[in-house]
């Protein structure tokens, strides 16, 4: 990563989240979930379809309410913020699907996102793009005539032009080709201690290079925890198989 991406004129934020519940209806999808991301560093929240690993993200947003719980960010409280909120503490997420504007230009996907965080400076922007060159050369296409691939780029580099502290993705290298999961694997890798990372990714020898930690969800419950030295990959690879 160059050094001239300067991210967050601040450092990276850690994020600790205790006892979080959450709800749909009558169905409980989160069970007394806790963790803790040190600042600068990177965490994988692995398990099957359905472990609530999505449900995790959109709490950690503020798209749904928890029902019990506390989620801090840095030494703030956002677990009763709005979303925008979050978004101005530093937190950007990556979400599944990518959800950029299929009829803004690569260009404009990025400005939009920067200038809604009050960096009207082409700075944040070209720092962004910066990290995957192949979006120049498309610089004035539609989102939505990308390949997947190039949408996931672009989704990445959209988040990262608000220069985050945190940065939350769900599944990045899902229906992506190889050659594209190394250019984002190098990203990730790269922004490790100028970013704290949350990585929600069923790809466990992805996941597994990049972070310093994993939590295991099952049925909404975190099963494992632990760091590289303490989890060894047959114990990862247990509660991701079909």
């Amino acid at each position: 990563m160059s050094d001239a991406f300067h991210l967050h004129p601040q450092s990276p934020l850690g994020l600790s989240v205790s006892g979080l519940d959450q709800h749909y209806g009558s169905a409980q999808v989160l069970r007394n979930v806790s963790f803790t991301i040190e600042a600068g560093a990177c965490l994988a929240v692995l398990g099957r379809n359905g472990a609530g690993k999505t449900t995790l993200l959109r709490c950690l947003t503020g798209l749904i309410p928890s029902s019990r719980g506390r989620i801090t960010l840095g030494d703030i409280d956002i677990t009763d913020l709005p979303p925008d909120r979050r978004a101005r503490a530093g937190l950007a997420v990556v979400p599944q699907g990518r959800e950029i504007f299929a009829d803004l230009s690569v260009a404009e996907n990025l400005r939009v996102a920067a200038r809604a965080h009050g960096l009207d400076r082409t700075d944040a922007v070209d720092e962004a793009a910066a990290l995957f060159p192949a979006l120049r050369g498309l610089w004035n296409r539609p989102g939505g005539n990308l390949s997947g691939g190039q949408q996931q780029q672009l989704a990445i580099a959209r988040a990262l032009s608000t220069r985050p502290r945190l940065i939350l993705l769900d599944e990045p290298t899902e229906g992506i080709q190889p050659s594209i999961v190394s250019a984002i694997e190098g990203v990730i890798e790269g922004l490790k201690g100028r970013i704290t990372v949350l990585l929600v990714e069923q790809y466990l020898e992805f996941a597994v290079r990049l972070a310093d930690s994993f939590v295991v969800l099952s049925r909404g419950s975190a099963v494992e925890q632990g760091t590289r030295a303490t989890l060894d990959h047959a114990t990862l690879a247990r509660h991701i198989a079909v």
